[in-house]
């Protein structure tokens, strides 16, 4: 029986059933247009970290990776994104693919993916492959569907570079292994940040299901199996939780299963249901502010209890978690740039790691003054209300005032309304 007759008999609602078959004779630039604007909500931005080299085939993950060209919403660009169905038998509140939604459907064949990715990765469109999928007969029928499409991009097609897959929860573990072999990076989406609004969004969904993907995947993680890791993916906005909820989730997600990273998605209201919650915008700010924070539980050295805790839940939307905690705990600063360790370098706003190094480096060899961070490329704009340099404030020390710093760091990090969009192969 062939691909699409399978999807076929794999759906039960007739409207459905219906799209599929008058989508049978579309061409490959219709079906991309369709899926490739359907797998525009999956966040996938992130370096490969792949050791898979170039045998002799086209492409290589290993070298550089992937490019770092961001839209204006985080989604990197680099990427072919892609879906292969948008067709889905589970009726997931807060998703423009859900099984109850009147869109038109489409399907890629595995061969017609492997002719695309190879089609614009020669044409220097892409540097890799972003692979996901609706669910179309069952969590198994679609993983072997995955499997087939990666397993002829690797052998028929010689394709050596980068792809990051969406393994799909529920499917067996043996499936997952296969599929692990042949990505570079694997996600499991834990879509929503507890299991209570799992159950009210997306009711077919379990997180015991993604969580044992996870524990596979970090038990068998080698070189050869997944090399660059697993990642996941946390609507933001479309149930109640607060942000000391979300970020805290975060973090246990990467104590427990080594994840590279997390990614957050502002909910965007593309349903109309009574579950879901009434908003014209997503809440971008907010997700901006998870993503600066989850930065710091990474590289910094914080928990998410020195960020937030029960009685200050929600990060200040109008500063960034860093520089919010610094103001938060004025008594620790102003800071000698002189004697400050590396990690009490790295709590001063507008210094992270590279230019603590520096710092830390140079000292060793005179006494710095403001005027050496400049010619060292250290940006003061944070920094300058929160270090002595020798002994010197960078202005009166009367300056040295809560209200003061807080409003001249909100008018240095005024937030840039942007309505980005993903870029499309089609428009100019």
């Amino acid at each position: 029986m062939s691909f699409r007759k399978n999807v076929r008999k794999g759906l039960n609602n007739k409207s459905n059933k219906c799209i599929i078959i008058l989508v049978i004779n579309m061409t490959i630039k219709e079906k991309l247009i369709i899926l490739s604007d359907s797998a525009k909500y999956d966040a996938s931005c992130s370096s490969s970290g792949s050791t898979r080299p170039n045998n002799n085939g086209t492409g290589n993950a290993a070298v550089s990776g992937i490019c770092h060209s961001f839209a204006s919403d985080g989604r990197c660009i680099s990427l072919l994104k892609i879906l292969m169905t948008n067709s889905c038998i589970f009726d997931c509140k807060y998703c423009i693919n859900r099984r109850s939604n009147d869109v038109k459907r489409a399907i890629f064949t595995p061969t017609e993916i492997c002719e695309v990715t190879m089609n614009f990765y020669k044409r220097n469109y892409i540097e890799g492959l972003f692979l996901s999928s609706g669910i179309i007969k069952s969590p198994d029928y679609t993983m072997e569907k995955l499997i087939e499409t990666l397993y002829l991009l690797r052998n028929k097609y010689h394709f050596n570079g980068y792809i990051h897959v969406k393994a799909i929860p529920g499917g067996s573990e043996i499936l997952l292994k296969r599929l692990g072999s042949l990505a570079d990076r694997v996600s499991a989406n834990i879509e929503l940040p507890t299991t209570s609004g799992l159950k009210l969004l997306a009711p077919n969904k379990e997180e015991s299901n993604v969580t044992k993907i996870m524990k596979t995947i970090k038990i068998n993680h080698s070189k050869k199996f997944i090399p660059a890791g697993q990642s996941t993916q946390m609507i933001v906005g479309a149930t109640s939780e607060s942000d000391l909820e979300i970020l805290g989730k975060s973090e246990s997600l990467y104590n427990n299963y080594s994840l590279k990273r997390v990614f957050y998605s502002a909910y965007i209201p593309v349903n109309k249901d009574k579950l879901l919650p009434t908003i014209k915008t997503p809440p971008l700010v907010r997700e901006n502010r998870l993503y600066q924070a989850d930065w710091l539980l990474r590289f910094y050295n914080y928990k998410v209890n020195d960020l937030l805790n029960k009685d200050n839940p929600n990060f200040n939307i109008l500063l960034d978690p860093k520089a919010d905690w610094a103001l938060r705990h004025l008594d620790e600063y102003p800071k000698e740039i002189n004697e400050a360790s590396y990690y009490d370098l790295l709590k001063i706003p507008g210094i992270g790691p590279r230019n603590a190094r520096k710092i830390i480096s140079t000292r060793k060899y005179y006494k710095l003054e403001f005027n050496d961070l400049k010619k060292m490329n250290i940006s003061l704009k944070r920094a300058k209300y929160f270090i002595l340099c020798n002994g010197k404030y960078f202005t009166d020390k009367n300056m040295f005032n809560k209200k003061i710093i807080q409003a001249n760091l909100v008018l240095e990090d005024k937030i840039i309304n942007n309505t980005g969009v993903q870029l499309s192969l089609f428009n100019e």
